[in-house]
């Protein structure tokens, strides 16, 4: 369990979708409440209230817009970030894609990464999500083996943005859990400690001979 002593350990959200009501937002909203059940800060990255240029390869912190940097700030400050994107054309959504795309290892690599992805049509958003998974491994982030595809999102949700079936709300809360407790984990001073004492350990000359 969490040290409640220790600093919280901050996760972020990114909806990867400019929609007013968007499903996927709403998604996130859910699995952030499963990390902060677990003590974690918790906040919503809206792409909606950052002014993002087109990536064209050649950004640096030097001629980067504020809204770049400041996107690029708060990633850094989280120690578990969960993606969640509409399925378009069997992948995720180009605004999503872009804002990755001006965002690099310094805000990703090392941290907790977990997946969330809705779709209007029956099959879910599970390509999208294994695309994302694939970026997740390219920026060495640790990406979480659960995720959450949800199929026809405008009948899985009810008027008031609440979803219908408890399981998938269900699954979305554990999503957050897991970002956390991975997160708390591989920042614990105490399990950084363990992994530099087991990495001085002496070499057993005899551990491959046993049959």
């Amino acid at each position: 369990m969490p040290d409640h002593n220790a600093p919280a350990i901050q996760v972020v959200g990114i909806s990867g979708s400019l929609r007013e009501g968007s499903y996927t937002r709403l998604a996130v909203q859910i699995a952030l409440r499963g990390a902060a059940e677990l003590g974690s800060e918790t906040r919503l990255l809206d792409l909606r209230d950052y002014e993002l240029m087109f990536c064209n390869g050649r950004v640096n912190e030097a001629t980067c817009p504020p809204d770049v940097l400041r996107l690029r700030r708060d990633l850094r400050a989280a120690q578990g970030i969960i993606l969640g994107t509409p399925e378009y054309h069997a992948s995720f959504s180009g605004v999503l894609k872009n804002a990755l795309d001006l965002m690099g290892f310094d805000e990703f690599e090392g941290k907790m990464l977990g997946l969330v992805g809705v779709s209007a049509g029956r099959l879910g958003a599970i390509n999208a999500l294994n695309s994302l998974r694939m970026v997740g491994r390219a920026l060495h982030a640790w990406v979480i083996p659960e995720q959450v595809s949800i199929a026809e999102a405008h009948r899985a949700f009810d008027a008031e943005g609440r979803l219908r079936d408890p399981r998938t709300e269900g699954a979305l809360l554990e999503v957050g859990r897991q970002v956390a407790r991975f997160a708390f984990l591989h920042s614990s001073a105490q399990v950084q400690e363990f992994l530099r004492l087991w990495e001085k350990a002496p070499f057993n000359p005899g551990a491959g001979d046993e049959t």
